[in-house]
């Protein structure tokens, strides 16, 4: 699947400060990864973000949001945040999972 390579520029654009960032190809699409640990990515059109098991629910209730499904099956922890919210929030959703990724202990 291929991804948005404008969105790709402008999440790579707010997490160039943080060390320990890497990209890998996953889920059809482009993650980023702080420390081994993914953050959030871009598949399609939309922005995939890991907010963990915590704040899952709570992230699932803003507009906008719907469960990662990528496997079939809801990945707890991880949603998809749809074209809609991204152009006004895109820097709190990146921040929510370098937040998330951060709390996690280098791969």
């Amino acid at each position: 699947m291929a991804y948005n390579e404008e969105l790709v520029e402008k999440v790579r654009e707010l997490l160039q400060e943080n060390d320990g960032l890497t990209e890998k190809q996953m889920f059809g699409g482009l993650a980023f990864m702080l420390n081994g640990n993914m953050a959030c990515g871009v598949v399609g059109e939309e922005l995939m973000v890991r907010v963990g098991p915590d704040n899952y629910q709570d992230a699932l209730g803003e507009r906008y949001t719907r469960p990662m499904d990528y496997t079939g099956r809801p990945l707890k922890g991880m949603v998809y945040v749809e074209e809609d919210a991204i152009a006004a929030d895109l820097d709190e959703w990146v921040s929510r999972g370098v937040d998330f990724a951060g709390s996690l202990p280098p791969k």
